[in-house]
């Protein structure tokens, strides 16, 4: 526990939304009561009459092939009702883009089945049986050969000359350029990736024998300014390697799935991150028209960017049950999960950077590797230079990396994907940085921070690209004070016996939000106000604080709106994924576009009935009325008014802009009353970003390598607050997700066999209440962004490397820079390096 002269941090008084009177306050959400009391429903708590349970064989070699396979004893058992292979699975289709371009699917990427499975874990077969116990001693009786092949489960292994690979072709994707367009025609998309090889020389692994990353040729590079005179003119120049861990999502609700087929649709009940976009995903896998795909998904425990679209698997319960008639359950363990429920790559980051005397970064070197696992590619290394250029602004930087496929489960988007690896990476150099200057941590950072529309990354077409805004030092400078950074820095002394401690900031951002989609809402002959929300309810209550904006808009009370989400059928809008933090941005957007559409097509309809021109007439109060006082309507009147007027405003005429599922949507409510649909049109000059300054104070006892959290803030700088509680829970909750990367979660690998050894949550143990402060605190700026009519951007995942990061930043504080120089820190790592005076473990090998 904290020691008795800890002095935690104070709770300010928080004002938000001053001026308004639904963004910025706190409320109850429509879907509270169902979770406090256990009437929401997930996937798992669904049942039919007649329904079978699925159950999984998996692949217990990271590479094999399928030489052999016997299933006629499981087939031949009571109660045993179909078995699905990977021969019965349907081509994944093809997709159409909304401006009519083909996107082929890749016959290399994952599927839901396999007979060469690419890691362990990986689905071969499903039974369907009566329930769970006989479909799993189905699984025993099936006999199945298998031909091991090559594995690798460490990316710089298949690097090496001669190193094995983790596919049969090779071991990276390589993308080739879309062809050329023919006069008159829509631009081609590129052709789907192939498999490619990459190896270094015995050469580029020099540099491995000192501890330092080495760095080979990398298909990716780009650069801005002069990188050889920044070093040149830098007082510090500091080469440093550091490891990120693999970590898994983690959800508390698994990807289970129940799936039955009706009326020649299929209705599938499972988790998601978008109920409006998991359709067509389902759609392409089942390689049917999205339009008999019904996506039942009111409540999702958890997703982190691993059910941004469902997952591949769930079109296994959906095909056993058209196989065997019957509605069909897949229910997946904990340990099942950690395979096939998507996890975070981890990353090997050198940097090279030159800094000025007062601490101001004018050169930087990058170079990263990412674990991929055996599929799709995913975004983290290049999002992770993107990121540490926005951050830390170099004036000249070189950002070169490589992405390797790998014998391990498959990864994908975790909250802040490249960016919290790219911060985690860096934040440690800035650390030592300050120490060898002798300037404040905080002061080096704020020297460095972006400001305004700052720039990122490379030049496109001659000009870098740039950000909406950013206050980050606003928010810096506020957490500073909030923390009572200079006093907890001067306190001496900073031991006490065998207890050290140590204090840690960082920065963090990532991106904030995107554009372009779409909103419905009804306002009904009662008067209420139905809004549809195709966003996916996963804990973050942004699936109904964005529709506030509405309500907002047209001065109508929350108490008459009437929100439906999670399922398909009702008629939902395109919107985005709740996936990148873009959902407060876009959705808000969106809503704010949809209720100027409600209040236009409220005040023609007035004009046409009680005369005069629309510009005259002003809505609030639930009326529509002559401005500077006469006649007016309620909104229930105007609603009929709409249905008898017809036309636009009651849905039998849409907006040529919309997406085409938001024009079938429409179609389906036409007539119920004043329908009000549109896109998100409004302009945005630059990339939406949010960003966080993050606290921590940390005690060590040196004597056992153990280390508690005494406190910690999040100072965020998000744009205008919509719902304080929720916005309070995510900063807080993606801080704590960050910090599970510095204080424990990894993957193990036993080296030999490829084995995972952390498949539970004991063995790889995310955060608990018992490893957080008491008093955690939060604060944010509400300043509007300036490119979005609300202000609001997202936020869920910009605290995530700043949790991680400000812990890290605190132990090396306590204890030095020549302890660690990988995550996650325990116990045994802080001992043996304090006996050795010298980091370690193992500097580069994954997965130990």
């Amino acid at each position: 526990m904290p020691s008795k002269d800890t002095k935690p941090v104070e709770r300010t008084a928080r004002v938000y939304g001053v001026g308004r009177k639904l963004i910025g306050k706190d409320y109850e959400t429509a879907d509270l009561y169902a979770k406090v009391t256990g009437l929401a429903k997930y996937a798992e708590d669904y049942h039919a009459d007649g329904m079978l349970y699925c159950k999984l064989l998996l692949s217990p070699l990271p590479h094999a092939r399928v030489k052999h396979l016997d299933v006629r004893q499981a087939l031949a058992m009571p109660g045993v009702k179909a078995i699905l292979t990977a021969d019965e699975l349907p081509p994944p289709a093809d997709t159409l883009t909304d401006n009519g371009t083909v996107i082929h699917a890749n016959p290399k990427s994952e599927k839901a089945l396999t007979m060469e499975p690419l890691y362990q874990g990986e689905p071969i077969l499903a039974v369907a049986a009566v329930d769970e116990f006989t479909a799993a001693e189905a699984i025993e009786k099936i006999r199945i050969d298998f031909e091991p092949l090559p594995f690798v489960i460490d990316p710089l292994d298949t690097l090496r000359p001669g190193g094995p690979n983790p596919r049969t072709e090779g071991n990276i994707w390589v993308q080739a350029p879309a062809p050329p367009a023919t006069a008159g025609t829509r631009p081609p998309a590129p052709p789907p990736p192939t498999i490619g090889v990459l190896k270094w020389t015995e050469t580029d692994f020099a540099d491995a024998k000192e501890g330092r990353l080495p760095m080979g040729k990398t298909p990716d590079e780009w650069s801005y300014g002069d990188l050889q005179a920044g070093f040149h003119n830098s007082a510090l120049v500091l080469d440093e390697t550091f490891v990120t861990p693999d970590t898994s999502h983690q959800t508390l609700e698994t990807r289970t799935a129940m799936a039955y087929w009706q009326n020649g649709k299929v209705y599938v009940h499972t988790g998601t991150q978008s109920t409006a976009q998991t359709v067509p995903a389902i759609g392409r896998w089942l390689n049917i028209d999205p339009g008999k795909v019904v996506l039942i998904s009111e409540y999702t425990g958890g997703g982190f960017g691993s059910k941004i679209t469902g997952g591949v698997t769930l079109v296994i319960p959906a095909l056993l049950s058209k196989k065997a008639n019957a509605p069909v359950m897949m229910r997946i363990s904990r340990e099942e999960e950690t395979f096939i429920g998507r996890a975070r790559p981890s990353m090997l980051g050198r940097m090279k950077a030159g800094f000025s005397k007062d601490g101001r970064i004018i050169a930087l070197d990058m170079f990263v590797i990412a674990n991929n696992g055996p599929y799709d590619a995913v975004g983290d290394s290049p999002s992770s230079g993107r990121i540490v250029s926005l951050l830390y602004q170099p004036q000249a930087m070189r950002w070169r990396g490589a992405t390797l496929l790998t014998n391990t489960p498959p990864r994908s988007a975790q909250s802040s994907p490249g960016g919290m690896q790219g911060i985690v990476i860096m934040e440690p150099v800035i650390a030592k940085a300050a120490r060898k200057l002798g300037l404040d941590q905080v002061a080096i950072r704020r020297i460095n921070c972006p400001e305004g529309k700052a720039p990122f990354g490379p030049a496109a077409q001659g000009k870098r690209p740039y950000a909406t805004s950013a206050f980050l030092k606003e928010a810096l400078d506020r957490g500073a004070e909030q923390f009572k950074w200079r006093e907890r820095v001067s306190r001496t002394p900073k031991r006490l016996g065998s207890k050290v401690r140590g204090v840690g900031v960082s920065l963090s951002c990532y991106v904030g939000g995107t554009i372009g989609f779409d909103g419905i809402l009804i306002i009904k002959p009662d008067g209420r106000v139905s809004i549809l929300s195709g966003i996916g309810n996963l804990g973050t209550e942004s699936v109904i604080d964005v529709h506030r904006v509405a309500a907002e808009v047209l001065g109508v009370p929350w108490e008459k709106c009437d929100i439906t989400w999670g399922d398909s059928s009702k008629n939902l809008p395109f919107t985005c994924v709740s996936g990148g933090s873009q959902t407060t941005h876009a959705m808000t957007r969106a809503a704010h576009a949809t209720a100027m559409d409600a209040r236009k097509k409220l005040q023609e309809l007035a004009a046409k009935r009680l005369g005069g021109k629309p510009e005259n007439y002003d809505v609030a109060n639930e009326r529509v009325f002559r401005k500077g006082g006469g006649a007016g309507m309620t909104l229930a009147q105007a609603a009929n008014y709409a249905i008898q007027v017809g036309g636009i405003y009651d849905g039998h005429e849409v907006s040529p802009d919309l997406n085409k599922v938001t024009k079938a949507s429409v179609a389906a409510i036409a007539g119920q009353g004043l329908i009000a649909a549109a896109k998100d049109k409004y302009p945005r000059d630059g990339a939406t970003f949010s960003y966080v300054a993050s606290f921590a104070e940390v005690e060590v006892d040196v004597e056992t390598g153990k280390y508690h959290i005494v406190d910690f803030l999040a100072s965020a700088d998000v744009g205008s607050v919509i719902h304080p509680h929720a916005l309070g829970g995510q900063v807080l909750g993606r801080s704590v997700l960050g910090i599970g990367h510095a204080i424990g979660q990894k993957w193990v690998f036993d080296p030999r066999y490829g084995a995972m050894l952390s498949t539970r949550f004991s063995q790889s143990k995310p955060p608990t209440i018992l490893d957080v402060p008491v008093n955690m605190q939060w604060s944010a700026l509400d300043i509007p962004d300036p490119e979005t009519p609300v202000g609001a951007r997202g936020v869920g995942e910009p605290p995530v490397g700043g949790g991680c990061a400000s812990i890290l930043n605190a132990l090396s504080d306590a204890l030095g820079d020549e302890i660690f120089r990988r995550a996650p820190v325990n116990a045994d790592t802080i001992l043996t390096s304090l006996e050795a005076g010298r980091p370690m473990q193992h500097p580069l090998m994954a997965h130990i």
